[in-house]
């Protein structure tokens, strides 16, 4: 297991990434998104299946970067300020928007479970993310306008393609709390799990997910993540040739012969061709 403030588990086929500051709310110093590279790169060296990020405690998911002065993403805002000069603030969100970028680029499912609150980058965060699980009593809330800035970790662009625009300004441009049960309605979340059960119920859904054919998961993912930036066509396009690629790759013969044998399959890791 990886230690720190960001931390790195594996259990099978499944990873958990946890962010471990729960004495300021799994909020994001610089040093964490350091941390969260180093885990991506590792994640990348041995893929798993699926994976699952959450909060440390019962508390909050994440609330985002912390605003403190001695995080550096606040002084780079200070010297933007202070220096009317775009380049401090272009460098820190340039860094910050590629570990996220990074992370949940990578080419398995990426379930978050919202076990807590999910201000500001940490509900950017989990709107990244593929799928996500949400305890009864998590919110989530698009914070930044209330302190006069607004996402920058990717999350609004992201919200508008998930829930339509008018619905994204209405959450980004009021900053209002959304309880699970508004959320489950809206589109943000898959699922609401029973009260305090949001990263069981996540590990749940990795595992339904790492049954299957990795192959046929990696490209069925590569094509809706596309989807966001492509046109229907265009998306149809890298979809027939996704599945072209995936019947060559021979993944199909170990669910078709276990189909045909009446057995549950057992697909080999990308990794093991």
């Amino acid at each position: 297991m990886t230690q720190g403030n960001i931390c790195l588990e594996r259990n099978g086929k499944v990873a958990m990434v946890t962010i471990n500051r729960p004495n300021r709310s799994n909020a994001f110093n610089g040093h964490m998104f350091s941390e969260l590279e180093k885990i991506t790169q590792e994640l990348k060296k041995d893929l798993p299946r699926g994976v699952i990020i959450t909060g440390e405690g019962d508390t909050a998911f994440s609330t985002g970067f912390d605003v403190n002065p001695d995080n550096p993403m606040v002084t780079a805002i200070i010297d933007s300020l202070e220096k009317k000069d775009r380049a401090p603030a272009e460098k820190a969100i340039g860094r910050l928007r590629k570990t996220v970028d990074d992370f949940i680029g990578l080419p398995v499912p990426i379930i978050a479970a919202l076990n807590g609150l999910a201000y500001g980058g940490g509900a950017e965060l989990a709107i990244r993310c593929d799928l996500r699980v949400m305890d009864p009593n998590a919110v989530i809330c698009f914070s930044e306008v209330k302190l006069g800035l607004m996402p920058d970790w990717g999350g609004g662009a992201t919200l508008s393609h998930l829930v339509g625009a008018s619905r994204a300004a209405d959450l980004i441009l009021t900053a209002r709390k959304v309880l699970a049960g508004e959320a489950l309605g809206l589109g943000l979340v898959n699922r609401v799990s029973r009260p305090g059960q949001a990263f069981e119920e996540a590990v749940k859904l990795a595992e339904t997910i790492a049954q299957n054919g990795p192959r046929a998961v990696e490209h069925a993912l590569e094509v809706i993540r596309q989807s966001r930036n492509l046109s229907l066509n265009q998306t149809l396009a890298l979809e027939a040739d996704k599945a072209v690629s995936l019947i060559v790759s021979g993944e199909c013969f170990h669910g078709v012969a276990s189909f045909l044998e009446r057995k549950k399959p057992e697909f080999p890791d990308i990794s093991e061709t």
